[in-house]
């Protein structure tokens, strides 16, 4: 990916640990939405596990374009670093009127990382509408650590959020989110494009840090949702502060004294 200007902020980093997703809309211009969607309507090849960036994704294609784009780049940059390599990659198309729903899930099925993550891209080329169905998101669900489909028997969640975006509209996903595509009631295909990164160096300060001290970091990573009630959301800050610590290296950061009180053990070598 080339290097860009346009990297994240403190904030928008804290935002995405705390969030699990970060959402730019319309990003992609028009003349590559159209070209994206010929290439989703006639099929992409894959791509082999761990293969570099500039290997998966040639000059000149939709997907290496896509992923150039400087908004795309930056946010890619602060948080999988420069040099990630392509895990996967895959079309998800919902047929008109289709009748089904994926059920709720997480995608990593044995990933227990803590102080570590890969990124999902989604990426939609057209409008979706409501009666499209869209992406289904449980905001702040990445750190509750589950077995893919542990999650399918609940049909929804206080605080969900079910996308509709305008066309060009990227998502950017902590591996560990519970998500899941609707069913899709229109009368139009739905096209989404996922690539999953794997970072290839350390997940540290990779974003522009000036804004480091700012209150609102601690603000957006002591954001709670309806989903959960307030004992497991204290769970939740949890998880976050220990993702911090690692995104940070600061082993001294905390929220509530929370992490500083858990990790208290007198008399203890290791």
């Amino acid at each position: 990916m080339e290097t860009t200007s346009h990297l994240l902020s403190s904030v928008l980093m804290a935002r995405f640990a705390a969030q699990g997703f970060l959402r730019l809309d319309s990003v992609v211009p028009d003349d590559l939405n159209t070209v994206a969607r010929e290439a989703m309507e006639n099929g992409i090849p894959g791509v082999p596990y761990g293969t570099a960036v500039k290997e998966a994704f040639p000059d000149g294609s939709f997907a290496r374009r896509l992923v150039d784009l400087p908004p795309v780049a930056g946010a890619l940059r602060s948080l999988v670093g420069p040099d990630p390599t392509v895990d996967h990659i895959a079309v998800h198309v919902r047929e008109p009127n289709e009748g089904s729903a994926q059920p709720l899930h997480g995608d990593a099925i044995i990933d227990t990382r803590r102080d570590a993550f890969d990124v999902q891209l989604m990426y939609y080329p057209h409008e979706v509408t409501r009666d499209m169905g869209g992406t289904l998101l449980v905001p702040g669900s990445h750190l509750r650590l589950t077995n893919e489909t542990d999650t399918g028997r609940y049909q929804n969640l206080r605080g969900q959020i079910r996308l509709t975006c305008p066309p060009g509209t990227v998502l950017l996903l902590h591996h560990g989110i519970w998500h899941g595509g609707r069913r899709n009631d229109s009368a139009h295909r739905r096209y989404m494009f996922k690539i999953r990164f794997n970072p290839t160096t350390p997940q540290i300060r990779l974003w522009d840090t000036s804004d480091l001290d700012d209150p609102a970091v601690v603000a957006e990573l002591s954001t709670t949702f309806p989903w959960y009630e307030q004992a497991t959301g204290r769970l939740e800050i949890y998880n976050r502060v220990a993702l911090w610590r690692a995104l940070t290296d600061d082993d001294t950061f905390d929220i509530e004294y929370w992490a500083t009180r858990v990790s208290n053990r007198p008399g203890r070598t290791a």
